[in-house]
Protein backbone atom coordinates (compact mmCIF):
# COMPACT_ATOMS: atom_id res chain seq x y z
CA UNK A 1 0.00 0.00 0.00
CA UNK A 2 1.54 3.65 -1.28
CA UNK A 3 0.98 6.29 1.93
CA UNK A 4 -0.50 10.03 0.75
CA UNK A 5 -1.22 12.99 2.42
CA UNK A 6 -3.83 15.34 0.74
CA UNK A 7 -1.81 18.71 0.77
CA UNK A 8 -3.74 21.86 0.07
CA UNK A 9 -0.64 23.83 -1.71
CA UNK A 10 1.37 26.42 -0.82
CA UNK A 11 -1.23 28.25 0.78
CA UNK A 12 -1.59 25.30 2.70
CA UNK A 13 -0.79 26.10 6.83
CA UNK A 14 0.81 22.43 6.66
CA UNK A 15 4.25 22.99 4.93
CA UNK A 16 4.99 20.14 2.63
CA UNK A 17 8.71 20.04 3.87
CA UNK A 18 6.69 18.82 7.47
CA UNK A 19 4.26 16.03 5.61
CA UNK A 20 7.85 14.60 4.20
CA UNK A 21 8.80 14.44 7.98
CA UNK A 22 6.38 11.50 8.60
CA UNK A 23 7.78 7.73 8.41
CA UNK A 24 6.72 5.93 4.94
CA UNK A 25 4.97 8.52 3.31
CA UNK A 26 5.40 8.06 -0.42
CA UNK A 27 2.96 10.98 -2.17
CA UNK A 28 0.98 14.13 -2.04
CA UNK A 29 -2.58 14.04 -3.22
CA UNK A 30 -3.32 17.50 -3.90
CA UNK A 31 -5.14 19.40 -6.69
CA UNK A 32 -5.14 23.09 -8.38
CA UNK A 33 -7.13 25.23 -6.54
CA UNK A 34 -7.07 28.34 -8.26
CA UNK A 35 -8.74 27.58 -11.79
CA UNK A 36 -12.37 27.86 -11.95
CA UNK A 37 -14.14 24.24 -11.65
CA UNK A 38 -15.07 23.00 -15.32
CA UNK A 39 -12.13 25.31 -16.74
CA UNK A 40 -9.04 23.37 -18.41
CA UNK A 41 -6.19 22.95 -15.82
CA UNK A 42 -2.72 24.81 -17.89
CA UNK A 43 -0.40 22.17 -18.33
CA UNK A 44 2.52 24.60 -16.97
CA UNK A 45 0.21 25.05 -13.75
CA UNK A 46 0.65 21.12 -13.40
CA UNK A 47 4.10 21.09 -13.82
CA UNK A 48 4.77 23.94 -11.75
CA UNK A 49 2.83 21.54 -8.86
CA UNK A 50 5.03 18.27 -9.67
CA UNK A 51 8.13 20.02 -9.32
CA UNK A 52 7.49 21.65 -5.57
CA UNK A 53 6.08 17.96 -4.66
CA UNK A 54 9.17 16.05 -6.24
CA UNK A 55 11.68 18.89 -4.63
CA UNK A 56 9.83 17.33 -1.52
CA UNK A 57 11.12 14.31 -2.53
CA UNK A 58 7.65 12.82 -2.41
CA UNK A 59 5.45 10.89 -5.51
CA UNK A 60 3.17 13.16 -7.71
CA UNK A 61 0.62 10.86 -9.09
CA UNK A 62 -2.95 11.15 -7.26
CA UNK A 63 -5.08 14.07 -7.30
CA UNK A 64 -8.05 14.75 -5.45
CA UNK A 65 -10.03 16.18 -7.47
CA UNK A 66 -10.80 17.22 -10.54
CA UNK A 67 -14.07 19.00 -9.73
CA UNK A 68 -17.58 17.66 -11.50
CA UNK A 69 -18.73 21.16 -12.93
CA UNK A 70 -22.45 21.52 -11.83
CA UNK A 71 -23.92 21.37 -15.40
CA UNK A 72 -22.25 18.13 -15.93
CA UNK A 73 -24.86 16.82 -13.05
CA UNK A 74 -27.38 18.70 -14.26
CA UNK A 75 -27.54 17.20 -17.80
CA UNK A 76 -27.81 20.30 -19.14
CA UNK A 77 -26.75 21.00 -22.80
CA UNK A 78 -23.76 23.26 -21.74
CA UNK A 79 -22.40 20.24 -20.21
CA UNK A 80 -20.58 18.79 -23.63
CA UNK A 81 -18.18 21.92 -23.15
CA UNK A 82 -17.42 20.97 -19.43
CA UNK A 83 -17.03 17.07 -20.47
CA UNK A 84 -14.76 17.91 -22.91
CA UNK A 85 -12.78 19.82 -20.83
CA UNK A 86 -12.64 17.18 -18.32
CA UNK A 87 -11.13 15.11 -20.85
CA UNK A 88 -8.40 17.35 -21.70
CA UNK A 89 -7.66 17.71 -17.54
CA UNK A 90 -6.99 13.81 -17.60
CA UNK A 91 -4.74 14.15 -20.90
CA UNK A 92 -3.13 16.99 -19.20
CA UNK A 93 -2.43 15.17 -15.71
CA UNK A 94 -1.36 11.75 -17.51
CA UNK A 95 0.90 13.78 -18.99
CA UNK A 96 2.54 14.91 -16.23
CA UNK A 97 2.57 11.23 -14.76
CA UNK A 98 -0.85 11.19 -12.69
CA UNK A 99 -1.94 7.92 -12.52
CA UNK A 100 -5.59 8.29 -9.99
CA UNK A 101 -7.62 10.95 -10.04
CA UNK A 102 -9.88 11.39 -7.33
CA UNK A 103 -13.45 13.00 -7.74
CA UNK A 104 -17.06 13.00 -6.71
CA UNK A 105 -21.21 13.39 -7.78
CA UNK A 106 -22.47 14.94 -4.63
CA UNK A 107 -24.89 17.83 -6.32
CA UNK A 108 -24.24 21.62 -4.89
CA UNK A 109 -22.03 20.69 -2.25
CA UNK A 110 -19.42 18.49 -1.10
CA UNK A 111 -18.93 16.81 1.83
CA UNK A 112 -21.52 18.43 4.53
CA UNK A 113 -21.15 18.65 8.79
CA UNK A 114 -22.70 20.60 11.01
CA UNK A 115 -19.99 21.85 13.44
CA UNK A 116 -16.07 22.18 12.92
CA UNK A 117 -15.14 22.62 16.51
CA UNK A 118 -16.77 20.37 18.72
CA UNK A 119 -14.38 20.06 21.54
CA UNK A 120 -14.28 16.11 22.31
CA UNK A 121 -13.87 14.83 25.75
CA UNK A 122 -9.86 15.19 25.59
CA UNK A 123 -9.84 18.38 24.72
CA UNK A 124 -9.44 17.97 20.79
CA UNK A 125 -11.80 19.56 18.27
CA UNK A 126 -13.49 17.91 15.72
CA UNK A 127 -15.40 18.02 12.79
CA UNK A 128 -19.61 16.83 13.56
CA UNK A 129 -22.67 16.05 11.66
CA UNK A 130 -25.96 16.72 14.09
CA UNK A 131 -29.31 16.10 13.07
CA UNK A 132 -31.02 18.41 15.23
CA UNK A 133 -28.30 20.76 14.23
CA UNK A 134 -28.66 20.44 10.28
CA UNK A 135 -32.73 20.91 10.68
CA UNK A 136 -31.88 24.35 11.88
CA UNK A 137 -29.94 25.26 9.29
CA UNK A 138 -30.45 26.27 5.67
CA UNK A 139 -27.92 27.01 3.09
CA UNK A 140 -29.47 29.63 1.30
CA UNK A 141 -29.60 31.79 3.55
CA UNK A 142 -25.35 31.46 4.26
CA UNK A 143 -25.83 29.49 7.23
CA UNK A 144 -23.16 27.05 6.85
CA UNK A 145 -20.38 27.00 4.91
CA UNK A 146 -18.06 23.93 4.65
CA UNK A 147 -14.40 23.69 3.10
CA UNK A 148 -14.52 21.77 -0.34
CA UNK A 149 -17.59 23.31 -1.16
CA UNK A 150 -17.61 25.59 -3.98
CA UNK A 151 -17.61 29.36 -2.35
CA UNK A 152 -17.92 31.04 -5.67
CA UNK A 153 -21.62 30.72 -5.23
CA UNK A 154 -23.45 33.33 -4.43
CA UNK A 155 -26.54 33.36 -1.99
CA UNK A 156 -28.98 34.58 -5.60
CA UNK A 157 -26.58 31.82 -7.54
CA UNK A 158 -26.98 29.30 -4.90
CA UNK A 159 -30.63 29.63 -5.08
CA UNK A 160 -30.91 29.10 -8.45
CA UNK A 161 -28.78 25.97 -8.56
CA UNK A 162 -31.09 24.84 -6.01
CA UNK A 163 -34.17 25.39 -8.05
CA UNK A 164 -32.62 24.06 -11.08
CA UNK A 165 -32.55 20.61 -8.96
CA UNK A 166 -36.17 20.47 -8.69
CA UNK A 167 -35.96 18.14 -11.93
CA UNK A 168 -33.77 16.37 -11.06
CA UNK A 169 -34.52 13.27 -8.96
CA UNK A 170 -31.94 10.38 -8.22
CA UNK A 171 -32.92 8.57 -11.42
CA UNK A 172 -32.34 11.74 -13.46
CA UNK A 173 -28.62 12.11 -11.62
CA UNK A 174 -27.93 8.39 -12.42
CA UNK A 175 -28.59 9.10 -15.90
CA UNK A 176 -26.75 12.18 -16.37
CA UNK A 177 -23.71 10.20 -14.45
CA UNK A 178 -24.00 7.79 -17.10
CA UNK A 179 -23.37 10.42 -19.77
CA UNK A 180 -20.05 11.88 -18.18
CA UNK A 181 -19.04 7.93 -17.49
CA UNK A 182 -19.23 7.26 -20.77
CA UNK A 183 -17.91 10.05 -22.34
CA UNK A 184 -14.55 10.19 -20.16
CA UNK A 185 -13.74 6.83 -19.29
CA UNK A 186 -12.73 5.96 -22.54
CA UNK A 187 -10.34 8.66 -22.06
CA UNK A 188 -8.96 7.09 -19.13
CA UNK A 189 -8.45 4.18 -20.51
CA UNK A 190 -6.19 5.63 -23.21
CA UNK A 191 -4.45 8.07 -20.70
CA UNK A 192 -3.56 4.97 -18.21
CA UNK A 193 -5.28 7.17 -15.54
CA UNK A 194 -7.72 5.30 -12.89
CA UNK A 195 -10.64 7.51 -12.12
CA UNK A 196 -11.83 7.09 -8.10
CA UNK A 197 -15.11 8.50 -7.75
CA UNK A 198 -15.80 9.39 -3.63
CA UNK A 199 -18.91 8.59 -1.79
CA UNK A 200 -21.12 10.74 -1.04
CA UNK A 201 -20.53 12.51 2.79
CA UNK A 202 -22.79 11.34 4.17
CA UNK A 203 -24.28 8.89 1.98
CA UNK A 204 -28.22 10.25 2.20
CA UNK A 205 -29.86 13.27 0.63
CA UNK A 206 -28.80 16.55 2.12
CA UNK A 207 -31.16 19.54 2.11
CA UNK A 208 -33.37 17.58 -0.41
CA UNK A 209 -30.43 16.98 -2.91
CA UNK A 210 -30.36 13.82 -4.22
CA UNK A 211 -27.18 11.43 -3.88
CA UNK A 212 -26.71 8.24 -5.35
CA UNK A 213 -23.00 6.92 -4.08
CA UNK A 214 -24.33 5.43 -0.92
CA UNK A 215 -24.59 2.35 -0.66
CA UNK A 216 -23.54 -1.49 -2.06
CA UNK A 217 -26.41 -1.67 -4.45
CA UNK A 218 -25.42 1.64 -5.65
CA UNK A 219 -22.20 0.84 -5.65
CA UNK A 220 -22.73 -2.16 -7.92
CA UNK A 221 -25.14 -0.11 -9.85
CA UNK A 222 -21.90 2.28 -10.53
CA UNK A 223 -19.26 -0.03 -11.21
CA UNK A 224 -22.12 -1.56 -13.96
CA UNK A 225 -22.17 1.71 -15.89
CA UNK A 226 -19.05 1.22 -17.18
CA UNK A 227 -17.06 -2.15 -16.72
CA UNK A 228 -13.49 -1.13 -16.38
CA UNK A 229 -10.69 -1.37 -14.02
CA UNK A 230 -10.25 2.70 -15.10
CA UNK A 231 -13.77 2.80 -13.60
CA UNK A 232 -13.49 2.88 -9.53
CA UNK A 233 -14.11 3.93 -6.25
CA UNK A 234 -12.43 5.70 -3.84
CA UNK A 235 -13.45 3.87 -0.89
CA UNK A 236 -13.89 6.44 1.82
CA UNK A 237 -14.92 4.51 5.47
CA UNK A 238 -15.71 7.60 7.37
CA UNK A 239 -18.97 8.17 4.30
CA UNK A 240 -19.91 4.84 3.80
CA UNK A 241 -19.62 4.12 7.50
CA UNK A 242 -21.63 7.40 8.39
CA UNK A 243 -24.40 5.18 7.95
CA UNK A 244 -25.36 2.17 9.92
CA UNK A 245 -26.67 0.70 6.97
CA UNK A 246 -23.35 0.17 5.17
CA UNK A 247 -21.18 -2.63 6.25
CA UNK A 248 -17.15 -0.94 5.94
CA UNK A 249 -15.79 -4.05 5.84
CA UNK A 250 -17.67 -5.93 3.73
CA UNK A 251 -17.14 -3.44 1.03
CA UNK A 252 -13.78 -3.30 1.43
CA UNK A 253 -13.75 -6.73 1.06
CA UNK A 254 -15.43 -6.84 -2.25
CA UNK A 255 -14.48 -4.31 -4.07
CA UNK A 256 -10.55 -4.78 -3.52
CA UNK A 257 -11.33 -8.44 -4.20
CA UNK A 258 -12.77 -7.00 -7.35
CA UNK A 259 -9.88 -4.91 -8.14
CA UNK A 260 -11.86 -2.17 -8.41
CA UNK A 261 -10.29 0.42 -5.66
CA UNK A 262 -8.27 2.32 -6.58
CA UNK A 263 -7.70 5.26 -3.41
CA UNK A 264 -8.75 4.45 0.25
CA UNK A 265 -9.38 7.52 2.79
CA UNK A 266 -9.21 6.01 5.84
CA UNK A 267 -10.82 7.94 8.86
CA UNK A 268 -12.80 6.83 12.12
CA UNK A 269 -16.56 8.13 13.18
CA UNK A 270 -18.50 7.40 16.31
CA UNK A 271 -22.15 6.68 15.15
CA UNK A 272 -24.74 8.14 17.73
CA UNK A 273 -27.82 6.84 17.96
CA UNK A 274 -29.97 9.14 16.19
CA UNK A 275 -28.26 8.85 12.86
CA UNK A 276 -25.49 12.08 13.62
CA UNK A 277 -21.96 10.98 14.15
CA UNK A 278 -18.48 12.54 15.27
CA UNK A 279 -15.07 12.41 13.82
CA UNK A 280 -12.57 10.66 16.51
CA UNK A 281 -8.73 9.55 16.37
CA UNK A 282 -7.94 6.88 13.80
CA UNK A 283 -7.55 4.49 16.39
CA UNK A 284 -10.32 2.03 16.23
CA UNK A 285 -11.34 1.76 19.84
CA UNK A 286 -12.03 5.47 19.50
CA UNK A 287 -15.09 5.44 16.96
CA UNK A 288 -17.60 2.53 15.72
CA UNK A 289 -14.92 1.59 12.69
CA UNK A 290 -12.81 -1.24 12.79
CA UNK A 291 -9.38 0.18 11.22
CA UNK A 292 -7.34 -2.46 11.92
CA UNK A 293 -9.95 -5.09 10.14
CA UNK A 294 -9.92 -2.56 7.76
CA UNK A 295 -6.24 -2.66 6.40
CA UNK A 296 -6.16 -6.40 7.37
CA UNK A 297 -8.83 -6.98 4.65
CA UNK A 298 -6.81 -4.58 1.74
CA UNK A 299 -4.02 -6.56 3.13
CA UNK A 300 -5.81 -10.03 2.16
CA UNK A 301 -6.56 -8.79 -0.98
CA UNK A 302 -3.35 -7.78 -1.79
CA UNK A 303 -4.72 -4.01 -1.85
CA UNK A 304 -1.26 -2.31 -3.39
CA UNK A 305 -3.21 1.09 -4.10
CA UNK A 306 -2.72 4.39 -2.24
CA UNK A 307 -3.91 5.35 1.01
CA UNK A 308 -4.34 8.22 2.91
CA UNK A 309 -5.47 8.93 6.61
CA UNK A 310 -8.40 11.23 6.28
CA UNK A 311 -10.04 14.39 8.45
CA UNK A 312 -7.92 14.70 11.39
CA UNK A 313 -9.00 16.24 15.05
CA UNK A 314 -7.14 19.66 15.99
CA UNK A 315 -4.98 18.36 18.82
CA UNK A 316 -1.82 19.93 20.05
CA UNK A 317 -2.97 24.18 20.09
CA UNK A 318 -2.52 23.46 16.25
CA UNK A 319 -4.63 24.93 14.25
CA UNK A 320 -5.75 25.53 10.58
CA UNK A 321 -7.80 24.16 8.11
CA UNK A 322 -10.54 22.32 9.80
CA UNK A 323 -9.94 18.16 9.40
CA UNK A 324 -6.65 18.78 7.83
CA UNK A 325 -4.47 19.57 10.27
CA UNK A 326 -1.04 17.71 10.46
CA UNK A 327 -0.41 16.43 13.93
CA UNK A 328 -3.39 13.89 13.88
CA UNK A 329 -3.40 13.39 10.42
CA UNK A 330 0.21 12.53 10.69
CA UNK A 331 -1.12 10.08 13.86
CA UNK A 332 -3.26 8.39 12.15
CA UNK A 333 -0.38 7.83 9.08
CA UNK A 334 1.75 6.36 11.71
CA UNK A 335 -1.34 4.12 13.33
CA UNK A 336 -1.84 2.55 9.55
CA UNK A 337 1.93 2.25 8.83
CA UNK A 338 2.51 0.02 11.78
CA UNK A 339 -0.98 -2.05 11.28
CA UNK A 340 0.75 -2.64 7.52
CA UNK A 341 3.87 -3.65 8.90
CA UNK A 342 2.79 -5.77 11.43
CA UNK A 343 0.47 -7.37 8.78
CA UNK A 344 3.90 -7.39 6.17
CA UNK A 345 5.92 -9.24 8.97
CA UNK A 346 3.20 -12.03 9.48
CA UNK A 347 2.73 -12.66 6.27
CA UNK A 348 6.59 -13.11 5.79
CA UNK A 349 6.89 -15.75 8.27
CA UNK A 350 3.86 -18.36 7.04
Amino acid sequence: MKLSFRWYGTNDPVKIQYIRQIPSMYSIVTAIYDVPVGEVWPPEKIKELKATVEAADLMFDVIESVPVHEDIKLGLPSREKYIENYKQNIRNLAEAGVKVICYNFMPVFDWTRTQLDKTLKDGSTTLVYYKDQLEKMDPLKGELSLPGWDSSYTKEGLAEVFDKYKSVDEEALWKNLEHFLKEIIPVAEECKVKMAIHPDDPPYSIFGLPRIITNEGNLDRFLKIVDSEYNGLTLCTGSLGSASFNDVVRLVDKYSSMNRIHFMHIRNIKLLEDGSFEETAHYSPCGSLDIVKIVQTLHKNGFDGYVRPDHGRMIWGETGRAGYGLYDRALGAMYLTGIIETLDKLDSKK
